[in-house]
């Protein structure tokens, strides 16, 4: 039976978990399921005449089911592209977890599965007690972590992981991002990863591939979910 949701977490900031997800989308919807994508919290949000909009979130949008209004994939908009305590600081907002959960609720009594997509690193704070990882934990969520393929993922997703299983959450497996074309010893680091680290690669998706094709390359993910 397929999963009801997953959490996308990832190693960084900027690698490419909006990328991951929506490519993770395209493969579920292709599978048959209807499939939706969340960010609960965005900052770095752009005024609209429709209000505050975020690249990322309407990335998911698309990449899900026609006619889901924007406020139900991203409850949360903040607008300077900073943490997002410090974002909801600066517009007066303060981040909490009941309103998140209930938005969560509502998208998951209609689609499934729920594609969510966390911000930033794992324990990116949302308010000074609030830290982005409760969302998952509160949600019993299984996490997919995405590993932005550079110099450096190695530690970042050893940490990462570490945290995510420490925190008690699932840790479904993980999905390389090759977001470094030139990446030294690509191959030898993707080796590393898969024996270092405490859950299996659901895919690796190479550079510059959109999404819609990318998700020829989850085929382990879509197991790992059901």
């Amino acid at each position: 039976m397929m999963r009801a949701a997953v959490f996308i977490a990832g190693t960084d900031t900027g690698i490419g978990k909006t990328h991951a997800s929506c490519a993770l989308l395209h493969a579920l919807r292709a599978a048959g399921h209807d499939a939706v994508g969340m960010k609960p919290v965005a900052s770095g949000c752009e005024s609209t005449p429709d209000g505050l909009r975020n690249e990322d979130a309407l990335a998911l949008q698309a990449a899900g089911p026609a006619g889901v209004p924007y406020a139900r994939i991203n409850p949360l908009t903040l607008r300077d592209p900073l943490s997002p305590h410090l974002a909801a600081a600066r517009d007066g907002v303060t981040i909490a977890l009941p309103p998140l959960a209930e938005a969560f609720a509502r998208l998951r009594a209609q689609h499934a599965p729920v594609v969510v997509e966390g911000v930033g690193g794992w324990r990116v704070p949302l308010a000074p007690s609030l830290l982005a990882s409760e969302l998952p934990r509160a949600w019993g969520l299984p996490v997919i972590l995405v590993v932005g393929l550079r110099l450096g993922c190695l530690n970042h997703a050893l940490l990462s992981a570490r945290a995510i299983v420490d925190d008690g959450c699932e840790l479904l497996g993980w999905i390389g991002n090759r977001i470094d074309p030139a990446m030294a010893a690509a191959e030898e680091n993707l080796a590393t990863l898969r024996a270092l680290l405490p859950a299996p690669c659901l895919g690796v998706l190479p550079h510059g591939e959109p999404p819609s094709s990318a998700a020829r390359h989850l085929d382990a993910a879509l197991a790992a979910l059901a």
